[in-house]
């Protein structure tokens, strides 16, 4: 890898993680989205997720190629409905909107499979859907109540099952390999010519997550700590590795998971926070507004007695001043 390839990969990977953060605290600080009706979203919620990440990739590659795609928008389509019906309140509109920026990504996966020279334009309108996704998601599970420790724990978990499956059992390269050129392929990044720089949507989601949640946790304090840790261990420690590996042993590494750097240095990350004291709830930051009574019916009024009339026509024949 050139020296103009590799700053092509730190400098593009390292927007992309930086503006899905900056994204998702923007929505954070702007929209607020309704209480779950499930109740808070906590450390269940967590192994759930990573239940889903476990099966998902096994599920994309056991699907045939003609499948994929449609599989792949369906569930973009989902998710972006439910993480902005907050911001366009009008459903038509809303769809509209979904249908339009899917329909650009499915014509533009489409030119760069007919000339490879349209690759850009694709993984640009790829790239929005993705981190739009990432944002959505993100915000869902930090105002639904999940806490630091619970996307700690969860980025750490991550990153033993990105290990395991890309040094063991080469799972990530494989459905890496499967999603690239396809309409709606779980990825946003930049390739122009021979330069490229990719970064997965659970990579992004985990940066959004970590950062809007330790925002919520410790506010001005937190966003420092979450952005650092992104910067370092989710954006430049990825990309500078597999160099650094080359020119200690000759061997370009094809794939170097995210999470194994960024993982540990999450969970580190909230066990320093965790010492400014207990973790702000939503709550705190927007407290709930009280219900306006609403009268069940209307009281009859108080029928007036004898002597209300005569009291009525002496304050009204008084003379000023009495």
């Amino acid at each position: 890898m050139s020296s103009a390839q590799t700053a092509f990969f730190v400098l593009v990977t390292l927007a992309v993680a930086l503006t899905v953060c900056f994204a998702s605290l923007a929505y954070f600080r702007r929209v607020t989205l309704p209480r779950p009706a499930v109740g808070v979203f906590n450390g269940n919620d967590m192994v759930i997720m990573m239940g889903f990440v476990v099966v998902l990739p096994v599920l994309y590659l056991a699907l045939p190629g003609w499948l994929l795609p449609p599989v792949l928008g369906l569930t973009l389509a989902g998710g972006l409905s439910v993480g902005y019906g907050p911001v366009v309140r009008r459903t038509g509109v809303r769809w509209s909107l979904i249908a339009a920026v899917l329909a650009a990504d499915w014509l533009t996966a489409r030119s760069a499979q007919d000339d490879p020279t349209h690759a850009t334009p694709y993984w640009l309108v790829n790239s929005l859907v993705i981190m739009l996704m990432a944002v959505g998601a993100a915000n869902l599970n930090a105002q639904g109540g999940l806490k630091l420790r619970h996307v700690s724990r969860f980025a750490l978990a991550l990153a033993v099952y990105d290990l395991f499956f890309a040094t063991v059992i080469p799972l990530t390269q494989k459905l890496f390999d499967a999603v690239q050129g396809y309409a709606f392929a779980p990825s946003a990044g930049l390739r122009i010519g021979g330069y490229g720089a990719v970064v997965g949507m659970g990579d992004l989601l985990v940066y959004a997550l970590f950062t809007t949640v330790a925002y919520k946790a410790y506010g001005r304090a937190g966003l420092i700590w979450a952005l650092a840790l992104v910067t370092v261990f989710g954006a430049l420690a990825p990309t500078l590795t597999p160099v650094t590996v080359q020119a200690l042993t000759g061997h370009l590494p094809q794939i170097v998971p995210a999470q194994i750097f960024f993982g540990p240095a999450a969970f580190c990350g909230y066990l320093v926070l965790r010492r400014r004291g207990p973790e702000r709830r939503m709550a705190d930051l927007r407290p709930p507004v009280p219900p306006v009574p609403v009268p069940t019916a209307q009281q009859p009024a108080e029928p007036a007695t004898a002597d209300e009339p005569r009291e009525r026509s002496r304050r009204h024949h008084s003379p000023a001043g009495s």
